[in-house]
């Protein structure tokens, strides 16, 4: 079983990624660090004539993540009670891959394709950050991804999220259950 974390904080070793790296400990899975990753913005072209063009960039990383992951992960950092702009870059870009000539496939890959997202803030999150978790049930649905779980931790500060015993908990769980499903 193939996964990949997309990890959308633009901070190195961000409370989001320590949350991934708690959910995948021992299991083996590829790390996308978006803000390693030139993605440049959409540029909206579903209605001309010629519809999207090629765009010279590394979004196609991110193609071949998707179409060789059976699990991804959407790790990102509650920012104004939204993911990340750079993971809101990434999700953008996917109403031009879904229609790229040169990935047929894609979309029928990404109905089979689980999807967990893992978000952490601080300013009341578990509330908070719920319509995160729509908007990204939204986009899964759209896109007719199956979308498994997720889990919301309590972080501001570098570091924080490991004195969220909740989240910690839920992503010892989620880890138990990855494992019986990949070793």
């Amino acid at each position: 079983m193939n996964i990949t974390a997309f990890i959308g904080s633009s901070r190195a070793n961000s409370n989001s990624e320590q949350l991934t790296d708690y959910v995948l400990k021992g299991i083996p899975h590829k790390k996308i660090d978006l803000k390693n990753v030139t993605i440049e913005p959409i540029h909206d072209l579903r209605h001309d004539d010629n519809g999207f063009q090629f765009v010279a960039d590394d979004y196609d990383q991110i193609i071949q993540a998707f179409l060789t992951s059976d699990i991804v992960i959407f790790a990102t950092p509650i920012y104004w009670y939204s993911m990340s702009g750079i993971m809101k870059n990434m999700v953008d870009r996917l109403s031009h891959a879904i229609r790229d000539e040169r990935f047929p496939q894609l979309k029928e890959k990404l109905q089979t394709t689980e999807a967990i997202v893992l978000a952490v803030g601080g300013d009341d999150p578990h509330i908070k950050g719920l319509p995160l978790i729509h908007q990204f049930q939204y986009i899964f649905d759209f896109l007719k991804m199956p979308f498994s779980s997720y889990i919301i931790g309590n972080a501001n500060k570098p570091g924080e999220i490991v004195n969220d015993e909740q989240a910690l908990a839920q992503a010892t769980i989620l880890n138990k259950q990855l494992k019986a499903r990949t070793l």
